[in-house]
């Protein structure tokens, strides 16, 4: 079984940085894409920036700039600056990826459990 475990949300001051990380585990043949989503509370959830394998980036207009993800083998970072208030909301990590499942090779989308970033103003 695939897990994407997060870490390092949290409560900061506008302004200031705050870095995500996720990990996924389990038997993993290889990833084509990782990336972060958002949601905040009443709207719907919402693509932050994703990596893919050959290096491409898509990323929210709102966050260029002050966001990077970067991805170092099965893990993948967003370092977040410049923080507002309006980046307010629990984000999620996302993995496309191959594993293996009772001698089977399947691609599927995971997600992790959310991780909460309050940015006080």
């Amino acid at each position: 079984q695939v897990q994407l475990v997060e870490s390092g949300g949290g409560l900061v001051q506008a302004g200031g940085s705050l870095r995500l990380s996720c990990a996924a585990s389990g038997i993993i043949f290889s990833i084509n894409a990782m990336g972060w989503y958002r949601q905040a509370p009443g709207k719907q959830r919402e693509l932050v920036a994703r990596l893919t394998s050959g290096g491409s980036i898509n990323s929210a207009d709102s966050v260029k700039g002050r966001f990077t993800i970067s991805r170092a083998k099965n893990t993948v970072l967003l370092q977040m600056n410049s923080l507002k208030p309006e980046d307010t909301a629990v984000y999620y990590c996302n993995a496309d990826l191959y594993s293996g499942n009772n001698g089977r090779t399947i691609r599927d989308d995971y997600w992790g459990q959310g991780t909460q970033v309050t940015v006080a103003s």
